[in-house]
């Protein structure tokens, strides 16, 4: 038996670091949606009781680094699973980008072992797995256009659609989410008011959804690459309705109402950085 699954990026609405918990971790709020740029997880059984991962990209490691490694160790201890998988990850999603590629890629996985090894697993199971993993797999478990809290595994899925093209432009150097978070200073970051910026998409108030967007991390990455704010400020001189990055970057995006005004910021971000995407919100 051969499963399937697709693993898509996610893009920040809003980020807002609430504060942080007793044990080091920052307390979260976000919305997220889901976007049609995809990697792909293929499984496949072997005989040999191992974990094997192949992919199309030579940046990505294959071993125990790797969030699909991670996946399948996690759920063939967690079941006694005593046979093998093959997981071949075609990647789309760029990656060290703020765009949620590992942690969909986690997520892909665990819904694809769940169904290859018949585990009929709840979808708290599959959230309590990826948890542990990172903070963003019970989100990508569930996509779409969410409200996450707490430490990212409480994640309350919105009956509402976001309409709009996304272009994305990804410079080329990464960022260590890990790094950023160990910068914050929660008395002095910036704050985004995610309760509004979730009444108006709820709405389906446009406008006031992105007058209300905003994400708590800009400032701390921005201070260590200032070329983050180039590309904001070219995006919203060629037309976009909002340029904001995404995660801990450096991805940053824009929201276009038309395709012919992304079509527009497409063509002159091109020269600007290699990685420029145009997509949809799903």
């Amino acid at each position: 038996m051969v499963i399937i699954e697709k693993a898509p990026a996610k893009i920040n609405l809003g980020l807002d670091i609430a504060g942080k918990c007793s044990d080091g971790y920052h307390k979260l709020s976000m919305v997220m949606v889901s976007i049609d740029l995809n990697d792909y997880v293929t499984v496949e059984a072997c005989s040999e009781d191992v974990i094997k991962i192949v992919s199309d990209n030579n940046m990505m490691p294959l071993n125990k680094r790797n969030d699909v490694y991670k996946a399948a160790y996690l759920i063939k201890e967690r079941y006694s699973i005593r046979s093998g998988v093959s997981i071949f990850l075609e990647k789309r999603i760029p990656v060290c980008a703020g765009l949620g590629g590992g942690s969909s890629d986690a997520a892909a996985t665990i819904r694809a072992l769940n169904k290859l090894w018949q585990l009929e697993m709840s979808q708290e199971e599959m959230i309590e797995i990826g948890f542990t993993i990172g903070s963003d797999v019970p989100y990508c478990l569930k996509a779409g256009c969410s409200l996450i809290s707490g430490k990212g595994e409480q994640v309350e899925c919105l009956n509402a659609k976001v309409s709009s093209w996304v272009v994305l432009v990804k410079p080329d150097f990464g960022i260590s989410t890990r790094t950023v978070f160990q910068e914050i200073d929660c008395d002095t970051i910036s704050r985004v008011n995610i309760e509004a910026l979730k009444d108006a998409i709820l709405a389906d108030d446009y406008e006031s959804m992105i007058a209300h967007m905003g994400n708590s991390l800009e400032d701390v990455t921005i201070a260590r690459k200032p070329f983050i704010r180039k590309i904001k400020d070219r995006m919203v001189k060629c037309g976009a309705d909002v340029a904001l990055m995404t995660g801990s970057g450096p991805t940053v995006f824009a929201l276009c109402k038309t395709e012919k005004k992304a079509d527009r910021i497409v063509n002159s971000m091109k020269g600007f950085c290699k990685e420029v995407y145009k997509v949809r919100i799903l």
